[in-house]
């Protein structure tokens, strides 16, 4: 037999059917599972709820997301065959455990999408699920409009991404993204009086930032406004553009009023604790996966971070934790200053999507660990 027959055997050895998908998703070794469509095809999230690397950046990005060349690994396309080149090209570059779905998206959603797994839990799927355990509280767009009309002391806290809340958010609001709330909130809210409503662009943010901080114990009235932005506009409502009203630098009472809060949060919550040392022992490991995720804002982790960690905003974490953690099973260290503030947000509901949460809090002036 020669070379080319031997690779072609092979590569179609490596092509899986959906049934197999639908085990693997099921047990509980190392899987990575990508979604190799355009962006713009995808949309917010692939119907695996996986990561998606399009096709022309995939070779050059596949390390950053699945570390370790031994992974199980699966490549999924629109149905054009073009996992299939790109799974030879990864086996040539020394990764024996790519693997290829026939049929790609398509053959996955032949007979819908309504009873599928999914790699990760949709973020709506969480969130609604912490709202009907928790019974959080929300207001209507019609509601918060009517309070401000009427002068209450209430204030909106947007808790996505400065680049979202810039392109459009509810007039007056604030932007504070979620796992920076239980750090920012004194700053932001200095009276225990004033009704805070939480805003995203729907329910996820909304709905777990408002938990957030009730779990936390502020003393505020919380609630989440009910479909964020979407309803604002429903209601024939302007948003407002801009950064026109952002955190800002957390001051020391701001910082000693959050790790009370910290405490608070997690005072049912038990994470181990390493050091620097560990987790890059940890990220080198041949035999096991682990993100060394540092959870603060990126313009943080650019003055300074953890070698071999990279940026991974908390509130982005929560809400799409399938866009930054690509391999099911592996260990995520959870990177943050001493405070640990943002930290503690994200493994307090990361933990319950099934995740190994290690925590490594760390001053990045002196470059000590607690």
């Amino acid at each position: 037999m020669s070379t080319s027959s031997i690779d072609k055997a092979s590569t179609v050895e490596k092509t899986i059917d959906v049934d197999t998908l639908r085990l693997w998703l099921a047990d509980d070794a190392e899987l990575a599972v990508l979604d190799i469509r355009p962006s713009d095809e995808v949309g917010y999230a692939s119907p695996l709820f996986a990561t998606n690397i399009p096709a022309d950046r995939l070779e050059a990005e596949i390390d950053r997301y699945v570390p370790r060349a031994v992974v199980r690994t699966v490549l999924v396309d629109g149905g054009d065959g073009v996992a299939q080149r790109l799974a030879e090209r990864l086996a040539e570059a020394g990764r024996s455990e790519v693997h290829v779905l026939a049929g790609g998206i398509p053959e996955w959603t032949r007979n819908g999408t309504e009873d599928l797994p999914t790699f990760d839990v949709p973020g709506k799927d969480f969130s609604l699920g912490i709202r009907d355990e928790r019974d959080t509280p929300s207001v209507s767009a019609a509601e918060l409009k009517t309070l401000e009309d009427q002068g209450a002391d209430v204030v909106v806290i947007d808790t996505r991404t400065l680049p979202e809340f810039t392109a459009g958010h509810v007039p007056g609001a604030v932007g504070v993204p979620g796992a920076e709330l239980l750090l920012r909130f004194a700053n932001v809210v200095p009276s225990p009086d004033t009704h805070v409503v939480v805003s995203c662009a729907g329910l996820p943010r909304a709905i777990i930032g408002a938990q957030t901080l009730i779990d936390s114990g502020v003393p505020n009235k919380v609630s989440y406004l009910h479909d964020g932005t979407r309803a604002w506009k429903e209601e024939n409502l302007e948003l407002e553009t801009g950064a026109t009203a952002v955190y800002a630098p957390v001051d020391h009472a701001a910082r000693e009023a959050a790790a009370q809060r910290v405490e608070t949060i997690t005072a049912n919550d038990t994470f181990p604790r390493i050091d620097v040392e560990t987790a890059q022992a940890w990220a080198a490991d041949p035999d096991r996966t682990t993100y060394l995720l540092d959870v603060r804002t990126p313009e943080e982790f650019e003055q300074g971070h953890v070698p071999g960690s990279i940026t991974s905003e908390g509130g982005q974490l929560l809400g799409v934790s399938y866009r930054t953690i690509a391999v099911r099973g592996a260990r995520v260290v959870l990177i943050d200053d001493l405070t640990g503030a943002r930290a503690a947000v994200v493994s307090h509901w990361l933990q319950r999507r099934g995740f190994e949460i290690v925590l490594l809090l760390h001053d990045f002036e002196s470059g000590v660990n607690r």
